[in-house]
């Protein structure tokens, strides 16, 4: 019984198939979002002001937050990358 189930005829059931993909490309490129901006912070964090760190923090948890309440990333793995950013970001003006 190997390959694909024979495609759906039931309208409901397209109508699903469409409403999720297009909510998948959503997540997907939320997703993204959120990886470029932790990456970004990560690389500007050692040699930027304490204030434009703090802007560029601010706005990524605002995103994964977001992320979080509209159910693209759990609220456990959003609680956890913004730790990560918070504690990496406390880091600035600390000797190693």
């Amino acid at each position: 019984m190997a390959g694909k189930a024979a495609p759906k005829k039931n309208p409901s059931a397209l109508k699903r198939v469409r409403q999720s993909e297009k909510l998948s490309l959503r997540n997907q490129s939320k997703k993204a979002e959120l990886k470029t901006l932790e990456k970004k912070l990560e690389s500007v964090l050692p040699s930027t002001p304490k204030e434009d760190v703090t802007k560029q923090m601010r706005a990524a948890v605002k995103t994964i937050a977001s992320a979080a309440s509209k159910g693209v990333i759990h609220k456990n793995t959003a609680a956890r990358r913004i730790s990560k950013i918070a504690k990496l970001a406390n880091t600035i003006g600390k000797k190693p």
